[in-house]
């Protein structure tokens, strides 16, 4: 037995609104164990709805439905399936009593078209709206068929999942078993070549892995199915192990963990501090430290040298060395780090400079050439020199610089 998320609006097919309803439909059915391999997005027309049910129904025994249960004409999802299925829509007082209730309780008088929302096919269960006017419905309009509706309000289709949906679904026995799963994150490997890496776990049946890429990051999804969290992490652990046995460095956390928050922890732990020079990313690297709570343990400041009299003035870099190599080399990477360690009085020194794009670029000095300084206590300076291609466009070469700046210092951090 599977599951279908049919969301409903045009708005979404406009890109007008985020479809977050999906992922969190996605990610409740995981918890109860039930598996879903389609998800359909489809604007609010009758017909085009009617033709997603048809195919739904034949390749799932659960459709669930949100959005398109408002009192406007447009909101057409209860009265499509209804039609879909041959069955009249039937006006439920108890409905109608609740929307009047809330509107009252707001100051407000219900409006003749709110009574729209009270119609539901004709021998479905309501699925109450404690906090909205749109009720959903949980029906069966034909055996090994069971239909949920609601509405598009993420807010109101959280609780009513909650509160209502899961119950209703563990009580038909569903929940016995869950799908739980570990992200793997890995910086500094392509995806092709982790996949490579790691092929002979890539078709395991439980648990499963699963490779994915975003933004230079490369993640590796190990999901297990098992009667408890408990039991699905014990699936895991030795696979997950041996994955990272594998990568060595190029693995740097899971789940929720982020290059910044792995660096913090490291820093943390052995009491050392770190500052910042940023020319081409701007700022970018200091938030990505800043937005971990409590990273003012480690984390000192930094100087955001775009123009290089900043350079000079604030962080100690040669003019002549400015004028002989310019700002987007290794010597001035170096010295960047070396100035903002020195000025900041932090363990370590983090600079980055280089050409971000669409313009600045030259024959010898291409967009997404960038240099990474980093300046350690023991008086030694470093720097790494990337190419990370103009095709990547401005904002992921910021972004794939912080990051990389902030693996190299992992690197060393796990090194020493």
């Amino acid at each position: 037995m599977s599951a279908e998320i049919i969301c409903v609006g045009t708005e979404l097919l406009l890109g007008d609104i985020l479809n977050s309803n999906a992922q969190y439909l996605a990610q409740q059915l995981a918890k109860l164990g039930i598996p879903h391999y389609y998800q359909t997005v489809v604007g609010d027309n009758p017909e085009r709805l009617k033709q997603i049910i048809e195919i739904a129904s034949q390749r799932v025994e659960i459709l669930i439905f949100t959005g398109g249960l408002g009192p406007t004409p447009d909101d057409l999802t209860c009265e499509t399936i209804a039609d879909f299925f041959g069955v009249p829509l039937v006006e439920q007082p108890d409905i109608i009593e609740d929307i009047t209730k809330k509107y009252f309780q707001r100051g407000r008088v219900m409006t003749p078209s709110n009574r729209k929302q009270a119609l539901i096919p004709q021998g479905a269960k309501i699925l109450p709206n404690p906090t909205g006017t749109a009720p959903g419905i949980i029906w069966e309009p034909r055996p090994g068929l069971t239909i949920f509706t609601f509405p598009g309000v993420p807010s109101e289709m959280h609780r009513m999942w909650e509160e209502t949906a899961v119950p209703y679904l563990k009580s038909q026995g569903w929940g016995k078993e869950i799908i739980y799963s570990r992200m793997l994150k890995f910086w500094g490997i392509a995806e092709s070549a982790l996949a490579e890496q790691v092929a002979a776990y890539l078709n395991l049946p439980n648990p499963t892995v699963a490779p994915y890429s975003s933004r230079g990051e490369v993640k590796l999804r190990v999901s297990a199915k098992a009667a408890s969290v408990a039991q699905a992490q014990d699936f895991i652990a030795p696979i997950e192990k041996q994955i990272r046995e594998i990568a060595g460095l190029d693995y740097y956390g899971a789940d929720d963990e982020t290059l910044a928050s792995v660096v913090g922890e490291l820093l943390r732990a052995r009491g050392e501090t770190l500052s910042v020079a940023e020319s081409c990313t701007g700022g970018g690297l200091g938030q990505m430290l800043t937005e971990i709570s409590g990273s003012s343990d480690y984390f000192w400041g930094g100087v955001i040298s775009y123009d290089n009299f900043v350079k000079e003035k604030l962080l100690g870099v040669n003019s002549q060395d400015l004028a002989k190599h310019g700002a987007v080399s290794s010597i001035v990477a170096e010295q960047m780090a070396q100035g903002v360690q020195s000025r900041l009085s932090t363990t370590w020194g983090l600079s980055i400079t280089g050409i971000a794009g669409p313009t600045g670029g030259t024959e010898t000095k291409p967009v997404g050439l960038v240099y990474i300084g980093l300046a350690g206590p023991n008086g030694k300076v470093e720097s790494f020199e990337y190419r990370f291609g103009a095709a990547r466009g401005r904002s992921l070469i910021r972004h794939v610089s912080a990051c990389t700046a902030l693996d190299n210092l992992r690197r060393k951090l796990l090194s020493q």
